[in-house]
């Protein structure tokens, strides 16, 4: 074949190839543009679907917020129609009580107006009887002056004269004789019941120091009593709450304490473990329990026997008790008890020399200062305390009146009141009877265990070293051991703004867990 017929039917074929080509393409695009026009048809009747359904919607919705409107501007409106009504009705009571009281006001102005017309024509009666009065009296001096031919000046200056004459000279001489005759009477016999009050009281007067010293067998025994590192003398301080002060001493310790009942227990606790030989912290303790007791049982036997001594009868036992308990109270420096009995001695004597009552005054002298025996326990001043418990044993009220007015809180009213009062500042004056130091020391270490035990948890504390440390025990099963440290700082910072003091104070605090079994 030749090539140019071979090239013209390449050529053919390829222009049909192409022009078929083209027409597959303007073909398969009528069919897409077809597909496309008949998806938007439904893409629109869809919208317009959708678009009609949010329609409806919104306007059931609108149709619902008006509803809900219309119920909520009815609510409202009801509210402040119910309000309106109420601040209406409000407001005629107002009204009518304003009405009320301007008529109230009017009757009153009424009533005054009628009372101060009433007043003054009163008054003008007053001062037409009060110048009718004037007239007759000076009528009655002209009549008088013209019957004695004197004024009636000259008639007072006449019987001024003759009066002062006759009465000056007696009245002054009188009067001197009786104002030295009662005060030499007066000194003379107060001097004599007083002196003589005194003499015939034969009261000891011992002032308590606040330490103690114990006897020892041999220097050996500081050891035994210190113990194993330290635990015994550990146990006994802590038990009694006093320090025990092992120095250089020889065949001696020292127990301080500002208290003395404490003082006492640590004493016969010590002796007793000293003469038995055994001394460990459970014997400690057993110790300290039986001294305790045996102290418990000489403050009774000391109240009996103020009561005997003093002769008082028919006392409440309680307040026996009591005074066996001020046998370990002080008073700047003075043994509360035996100032007590002094007291007492003093105003019977007195009381049998001037013809009082003399068991009165006695009953009065003795239990004077039973406050003091319950100052630590209750609040107020020792006179209203022992007002309190006189009042509840039962004591009569003259007894309750010189109790009160012993200090002058109250004016004395008897004499007895008056006898109680003066043998309190006779016994109290005493020269060496009050060091007013050892007072002031004694309140600083009582307020420094009342602020320690002030606090939740502590089971007991105790104020040792002269007040320069505390020792405080608390409850294991309130306090933690990781609360300690807390409870001595809280402890600490309360001492500081409450207490005046020298130097520093230890606070020590102690958590101590005990478990106990019996092997049987």
């Amino acid at each position: 074949m030749d090539p140019k017929t071979i090239l013209a039917c390449v050529i053919s074929a390829v222009i049909a190839f192409a022009l078929g080509g083209i027409l597959c393409f303007f073909m398969g695009v009528a069919y897409r543009r077809k597909v496309a026009e008949a998806e938007l048809g439904s893409a629109e009747e869809e919208a317009k679907r959708i678009l009609s359904e949010a329609i409806k919607s919104a306007e059931s919705k609108k149709k619902e917020a008006l509803v809900e409107a219309k119920d909520e501007i009815y609510k409202m409106r009801s509210e402040a129609d119910k309000d309106i009504k109420e601040r209406r009705s409000e407001v005629q009571r107002q009204e009518r009580r304003l009405v009320q009281k301007e008529e109230s006001m009017d009757r009153k102005i009424e009533n005054l107006e009628k009372k101060d017309e009433q007043l003054q024509s009163k008054l003008k009666e007053a001062d037409a009887r009060l110048a009718e009065s004037d007239e007759i009296k000076k009528r009655q001096f002209e009549m008088l002056e013209r019957i004695s031919g004197l004024t009636s000046e000259q008639a007072k200056e006449y019987l001024l004269a003759n009066l002062e004459n006759e009465l000056v000279h007696e009245k002054a001489v009188k009067i001197n004789q009786y104002e030295t005759t009662l005060k030499e009477e007066a000194e003379q016999k107060a001097r004599e019941i007083i002196s003589t009050a005194i003499q015939r009281c034969a009261a000891d007067h011992v002032a308590e120091a606040t330490v103690s010293v114990v006897p020892l067998p041999n220097d050996e025994m500081k050891g035994r009593i210190i113990g194993r590192e330290g635990r015994n003398i550990r146990t006994l301080e802590t038990l009694t709450g006093v320090d025990l002060i092992i120095d250089d001493t020889p065949e001696a310790i020292t127990l301080s304490s500002y208290d003395p009942v404490r003082r006492e227990v640590a004493r016969i606790a010590l002796e007793r473990l000293i003469q038995d030989g055994r001394i460990h912290p459970a014997r400690i303790e057993e110790m300290v329990e039986k001294a305790r007791r045996e102290v418990d049982a000489k403050i009774k036997q000391d109240g009996e026997r103020a009561v005997l001594d003093t002769g008082v009868h028919g006392m409440h036992p309680e307040l026996v008790k009591l005074l066996g308990r001020m046998r370990y109270r002080t008073s700047y420096g003075q043994n509360v008890l035996d100032h007590s009995i002094e007291v007492s001695h003093i105003a019977g004597m007195m009381a049998a020399e001037i013809g009082a009552d003399v068991n009165s005054a006695k009953r009065a002298g003795l239990i004077h200062d039973i406050g003091k025996a319950l100052t630590h326990e209750i609040e107020g001043s020792h006179v209203a305390i022992g007002v309190d418990v006189a009042k509840k044993y039962k004591e009569n009220a003259n007894i309750l009146h010189a109790i009160e007015a012993h200090h002058g809180d109250v004016e004395p009213k008897t004499i007895v009141a008056c006898l109680v009062q003066a043998a309190d500042a006779i016994s109290a004056a005493r020269p060496g009877a009050r060091r007013e130091n050892v007072e002031n020391y004694i309140k600083r270490l009582e307020k420094l265990e009342e602020i320690a035990n002030s606090f939740d948890g502590v089971e007991k504390c105790f104020a040792i070293q002269a007040g320069r440390e505390i020792r405080i025990m608390v409850k294991p099963e309130v306090i933690r051991d990781d609360q300690t440290t807390l409870v001595a700082r809280e402890i600490a910072k309360k001492i500081e703004a409450e207490l005046d003091y020298p130097g520093q104070i230890k606070v020590h605090v102690v958590r101590e867990s005990r478990a106990i079994e019996f092997a049987k």
